[in-house]
């Protein structure tokens, strides 16, 4: 039987009881992230530490209790090399295992606005209410209709909180907020006073997680089946060469067409258009939505931002400014460490978004 647990709201910024120490935990697909951050009197956030562990993808997706104990396992770990003194900790939901969307409602009072909300949830969500932790934020008026408000709606199943939040306890810390990849990755690659609607695309090894904000607040998180296994697979199998083979070929040569005789370009544009139509889906039905926005930038991170030409491509694609993200954007550190933590910082956006969490 699962034990009952109260959460943070998923959207909120705030952390429960106040707390001012804590780390962000990213428990990824292909690994495991931490980062931890230390906010000094002037409010600027400078990094402590940061650590990362591989861990086989199997693993991490299993639903077996043997395998979830090897997970905790390797979290204690990573904790303890790192040398984190802090418990306390803010972990991520994967995209996938989140369903977000924006609704109209009629405008009344904010606490009869909730009771509302929860009162229409099961005709809004694709999952039971009952068996849902459902979370919204009020984002003002309605594109569509001046007499509403627009909300973001935002759901996961109560199982597979619980199921996560058992597992990192298990590894001795204290949960003490969940966060959507979606929110901690805009956190981390915009500016903290963004006044522009922009796109964050995670491009990650099994799925590209997509977010699209106004002002720095989401309107449009989904994740899309296509990463970097996929691009990889497509040359293997277009090239006929072995998976080490066609991932080389694809981060030495990725989209250049004068590069190999255009080869590994030819192998794998099927795949990347295949991305690319799912990500002009999102930016059809964010554009019909608010009619009065236009996308400025795309900031792209994870594993797929450093293939050659792939930053260019969806720029022309979507004429839009294209840039490769920054997960440090908003945290100080010593100019020393510029090319060390530039050289990972396309795999640590969520954890260091997780960690800017404001206290």
């Amino acid at each position: 039987m699962m034990k009952t647990i109260k959460l943070d709201k998923i959207l909120s910024s705030r952390l429960l009881g106040g707390t001012s120490s804590f780390f962000g935990l990213d428990i990824g697909t292909t690994g495991i992230r931490l980062v931890e951050l230390h906010t000094g009197a002037n409010g600027v956030k400078s990094l402590v530490k940061y650590a990362y562990v591989p861990v086989d993808a199997k693993l991490l997706a299993s639903d077996s209790k043997v395998d979830q104990q090897k997970v905790v396992q390797i979290i204690a770990n990573l904790v303890a090399e790192a040398k984190i003194t802090t418990k306390n900790v803010a972990v991520n939901v994967p995209n996938n295992r989140v369903f977000t969307t924006t609704v109209d409602m009629v405008r009344m009072p904010e606490k009869e606005l909730g009771k509302a909300l929860m009162y229409q949830a099961g005709s809004l969500i694709p999952t039971s209410a009952a068996e849902s932790k459902i979370d919204w934020a009020m984002l003002g008026d309605s594109p569509q209709d001046k007499d509403k408000v627009e909300v973001l709606l935002s759901s996961v199943a109560n199982s597979y909180v619980e199921q996560r939040l058992d597992m990192v306890e298990s590894a001795g810390l204290h949960v003490i907020a969940f966060e959507p990849d979606a929110i901690a990755l805009a956190r981390a690659l915009l500016p903290p006073t963004a006044t522009a609607s922009e796109m964050v695309l995670d491009i990650g090894g099994f799925s590209t997680d997509l977010v699209i904000t106004i002002d720095g607040n989401t309107r449009l998180s989904r994740s899309i089946t296509v990463g970097v296994d996929s691009i990889v697979r497509a040359a293997q199998q277009n090239l006929g060469v072995d998976a080490t083979q066609a991932q080389q070929f694809v981060y030495k040569f990725g989209l250049s067409e004068d590069k190999l005789d255009g080869q590994v370009y030819r192998a794998i544009i099927n795949t990347v258009d295949s991305l690319a139509s799912e990500i002009e889906k999102s930016i059809r039905f964010f554009q019909a939505r608010y009619t009065d926005k236009k996308l400025e930038r795309i900031v792209v991170t994870g594993g797929a931002s450093t293939v050659p030409d792939l930053p260019l491509y969806l720029a022309n694609k979507f004429g839009v400014n294209v840039e490769i993200g920054n997960a440090w954007h908003n945290v100080s550190f010593d100019p020393s460490r510029q090319n060390e933590l530039m050289a990972v910082s396309n795999q640590f956006s969520v954890a260091a978004g997780l960690a800017e969490r404001l206290a």
